[in-house]
């Protein structure tokens, strides 16, 4: 059994399936997802200027209630 990788992917099975499974790659890569038992329960973000100083931001959901929301931030400077 040989398989030539020159064939993949095969657009023919790309294309099958591509209206039912786009949608729910959408919902589910979605900034912020809002699902029945799953979702985003944390964001981060992390900015570094040129002169490496670091602001470092994450806000985390409490008790999985989607209204309620604990934000931390954190400002250091990288070592060279």
């Amino acid at each position: 059994f040989t398989t030539s990788f020159s064939q993949l992917p095969d657009p023919a099975i790309e294309d099958q399936g591509k209206d039912y499974i786009r949608p729910i790659l959408n919902k589910y890569a979605a900034l912020c997802v809002r699902c029945p038992d799953y979702g985003t329960r944390t964001n981060t973000v992390v900015l570094i200027d040129s002169e490496g100083r670091v602001t470092f931001t994450e806000r985390n959901m409490i008790n999985a209630d989607v209204n309620q929301w604990k934000t931390s931030t954190y400002e250091f400077k990288l070592h060279s």
